[in-house]
C-alpha cells in the first residue's frame, strides 16, 4: 500500500477504489498561441497529482491535499463558480461535469502532488485532470480524451476564474512518453512527435526561476483581450488566420503599435511551433536549438511577458552552454526551459544559480525534463 493509499484508509476506514493521476507540463514552445487559434508543442512532466479515490453514499465530495495539510468538504449546493482556495479546481471538476449533464456520485478524494506550484508547470491542470480522470472512473464515465480536457478546461475558465486556454489540459490528458504533443488549437488535433532528446545528444533542462506568478491576474487578461482585438480590427476571427507571408501586411493595418507587436509575436510564434515540429521529425538540433531562443526574444520584446529573473536565467543559461533557451509558460515569472548537452544539466544550472546569487534572487531550482505519459490510472 502507497503512503497515499494509507492516508485514504486511515482517513475513511476503507481502502480506495483506485489511484490516478495527471501530470503537469513543460511547453518546447509556442507560448500563449492557445487562445488564438494557432499551435503549441508541450509534453508531460513526470511530475504530477496523484489521487486516491472511492465513493461516498452521502452525495458530498470530500477532498484531502496532503500538500496543504487540509480537508475540504463540497456538497452540491457548494458547487458556485467563484470558490475561493485550491479545492475550486477540484470542485471546479464535479460543476463541469454536471454542467454537462453527468450524473456524479459523491467522493472522497485523497491528493499529492509534486509538480511545482506558481512555476507554469501547469499545476492546477494537473489536479483537475486528475480529479476528472477519478471521477470519471469512479462513475463508470466513457469520456473521449479531448472531451476530458474540454471538461477541466471549463472547470478552470468558468469556476475558477482562470482565462486560459485548452494547451495546459490537453497536454495532461493527452501526451504520450517519449513524445511531444504538437496541438492544433483550433480544429483540436494532435500529432504525437517523437522527441528522444538522448538522440540530439542533448537534456532538457527546466530551471525554475522561483519568481511565483499567477495567471489570474490583469496581465495574462490584457494580453488575451489585445489579440482579440487585433484580429478584430484584422477581419479574422482570430490571430492564427494571419500567415507568416502576411504578417506584414497585418502590421501596416494595425495603427496602434502595441497591437502590432502582440500580433507579431503570435504569427512568429505560430512558424516556429510548426518549423521545431519538423525539427523533431527529421532529429535536427540545429533547427530547433535556435527556435527557442527566437521564441524567447519575441515573449521578451513582443509580447513584454518576461521579468529580469526569466530573462538572467536565459541569458546565463546560453553563456554556461544551453544551445537554445526560452521562458516556458505563460510568463511574468515562472520557469525556463533549455536544450543542454548530455551530462550538464546540473552545470547550467549551478551557473545561474551563480548569477541568481550575484542579483540578488532567491536560488533557483532545476531539473532535467523527460516527456512522460498523460493522465490514467497507477492502481
Amino acid at each position: 500500500m502507497t503512503a497515499l493509499e494509507d492516508t485514504f484508509r486511515t482517513r475513511t476506514g476503507e481502502a480506495p477504489y483506485g489511484t490516478w493521476f495527471a501530470p503537469g507540463r513543460v511547453n518546447l514552445i509556442g507560448e500563449h498561441t492557445d487562445y488564438n487559434d494557432g499551435f503549441c508543442m508541450p509534453f508531460a512532466l513526470p511530475h504530477r497529482v496523484t489521487v486516491a479515490a472511492g465513493p461516498r453514499k452521502d452525495g458530498q465530495w470530500v477532498i484531502t491535499s496532503q500538500n496543504k495539510h487540509e480537508t475540504v468538504t463540497v456538497a452540491p449546493a457548494d458547487l458556485t463558480p467563484g470558490r475561493p482556495g485550491w479545492s475550486s479546481y477540484a470542485a471546479g471538476v464535479v460543476w463541469a461535469l454536471r454542467q454537462a449533464g453527468y450524473d456524479i456520485a459523491g467522493a472522497d478524494l485523497v491528493l499529492e502532488s509534486d509538480v511545482p506550484v506558481g512555476a507554469g508547470l501547469s499545476s492546477s491542470a494537473a489536479l483537475e485532470c486528475a480529479v476528472l480522470t477519478a471521477l470519471a472512473e469512479l462513475n463508470g464515465l466513457d469520456i473521449a480524451g479531448m472531451d476530458r480536457a474540454r471538461l477541466a478546461r471549463t472547470a478552470e475558465n468558468e469556476f475558477v476564474g482562470a482565462p486560459t486556454g485548452l494547451m495546459d489540459q490537453a497536454a495532461s490528458t493527452l501526451c504520450t512518453a517519449g513524445h511531444a504533443l504538437f496541438f492544433d488549437c483550433r480544429d483540436l488535433t494532435v500529432e504525437q512527435v517523437p522527441f528522444d532528446s538522448a538522440t540530439f545528444g542533448v537534456e532538457v533542462l527546466v530551471l525554475d526561476t522561483n519568481t511565483p506568478h499567477s495567471l489570474v491576474d490583469s496581465e495574462y487578461a490584457e494580453r488575451r483581450t489585445s489579440c482579440h482585438e487585433a484580429a478584430r480590427q484584422l477581419g479574422v476571427t482570430a490571430l492564427r488566420e494571419v500567415s507568416a507571408d502576411g504578417l506584414g501586411d497585418a502590421l501596416t493595418a494595425l495603427a496602434d503599435p502595441l497591437l502590432r507587436k502582440r500580433v507579431r509575436h503570435v504569427v512568429t510564434e505560430n512558424e516556429r511551433v510548426r518549423q521545431a515540429r519538423q525539427a523533431l521529425r527529421t532529429g535536427s538540433l540545429d533547427e530547433l536549438a535556435p527556435l527557442l531562443d527566437q521564441s524567447h526574444a519575441s515573449m521578451r520584446d513582443d509580447f513584454e511577458i518576461t521579468v529580469p529573473t526569466v530573462d538572467l536565467a536565459v541569458e546565463t543559461a546560453r553563456a554556461a552552454g544551453a544551445l537554445g533557451a526560452r521562458m516556458t509558460g505563460g510568463g511574468f515569472g515562472g520557469c525556463i526551459i533549455a536544450l543542454v548537452p548530455a551530462g550538464r544539466t546540473d552545470e547550467v544550472g549551478e551557473e545561474v544559480a551563480r548569477a541568481f546569487a550575484e542579483a540578488g534572487y532567491a536560488a533557483p531550482a532545476w531539473f532535467t525534463a523527460t516527456p512522460s505519459a498523460g493522465a490514467g490510472r497507477l492502481r
